[in-house]
């Protein structure tokens, strides 16, 4: 049976380098975005390399929990219509601001990296376990470390910093990835996290710059720390990408779940405070809040 796979934010950087690392695969591949054109040239590079099967493009603005309800509401009723499996899903979508800003009347740091994925993944789970043996995957990053571990409002208390909320709203998605995994152990709905260490992208280039989206805390250090980090994200994107690409193929992981693939594409201890059931209850308490699953 034809084996399929949906890549959020896939139309180019990390995300098309993991679209096209499924199609290389064998997976026919969904890739999802906002800007048809990126998407057109996306299903194009991708049918370039002579794919088993050819990509398609679905438009969703995943800014928008709406739109996300619509994308997942198509994504279901063309699977249930074809009969073919949603053998993978790999929520790569993630975006950093240097300023606050908000979507749907919610931070949208917290939308954008948590709750989008989250309500995607949660809208899906019937498809995705009528599909099982299938696979979630979700990418995190190495800006947990600096998160606030508060998680009774969207917004953490103190001013608005955009590295760390980003790290926060990061925090929140692997720490639901992990709760997920366990409650879909033996399901057949494996769940994994990825972590795509760094790569040079849009949001890298845009956002790295400008001190004012760490802590005055981290200011003083920011011109060491930027370097670092810089130096970090200066790889292809392709590279970046693998970590996401093992999650969702490597026959060595069938069976396990709630695992945390590294920056060097294998196994690693998931960051501690992912694993702290009290920030798992209450991001869940906040996820149900302000993405519900059901619209009245």
């Amino acid at each position: 049976m034809k084996r399929t796979a949906v890549v959020t934010a896939g139309t180019a950087g990390i995300g098309l380098e993991t679209a096209l690392g499924l199609a290389a695969a064998g997976f026919a591949v969904t890739v999802v975005g906002r800007d048809a054109e990126r998407g057109a040239r996306a299903v194009a590079r991708i049918g370039s390399t002579g794919p088993a099967h050819p990509a398609r493009f679905l438009r969703a603005d995943l800014a928008s929990l709406d739109e996300v309800r619509s994308l997942a509401d198509r994504i279901a009723t063309d699977h249930a219509a074809s009969g073919e499996p949603l053998t993978v899903l790999v929520n790569n979508v993630g975006a950093m601001f240097a300023e606050p800003r908000e979507h749907d009347g919610v931070e949208a740091s917290f939308v954008v990296n948590h709750l989008s994925p989250y309500l995607l993944t949660e809208l899906l789970l019937p498809t995705l376990a009528a599909s099982a043996p299938s696979r979630v995957v979700n990418v995190t990053s190495g800006a947990v470390v600096v998160a606030k571990r508060v998680f009774d409002a969207v917004e953490p208390p103190g001013g608005y910093y955009g590295f760390h909320w980003y790290g926060r709203a990061k925090l929140a998605n692997l720490a639901y990835t992990l709760d997920l995994a366990a409650r879909l152990d033996g399901t057949g709905v494996t769940v994994f996290a990825a972590d795509p260490g760094g790569a040079a992208t849009d949001m890298t280039a845009g956002t790295m710059a400008d001190p004012k989206i760490v802590s005055p805390g981290l200011r003083l250090l920011w011109p060491l720390v930027r370097r670092k980090f810089e130096r970090s994200t200066s790889g292809p994107a392709s590279v970046a990408a693998k970590p996401s690409i093992v999650a969702a193929t490597d026959e060595a992981l069938a069976g396990r779940t709630g695992v945390v693939i590294g920056a060097e594409a294998r196994p690693v201890a998931p960051f501690r405070w992912a694993t702290d059931r009290r920030i798992a209850e209450a991001v869940r308490r906040l996820s149900e809040r302000h993405a519900p699953l059901t619209t009245a």
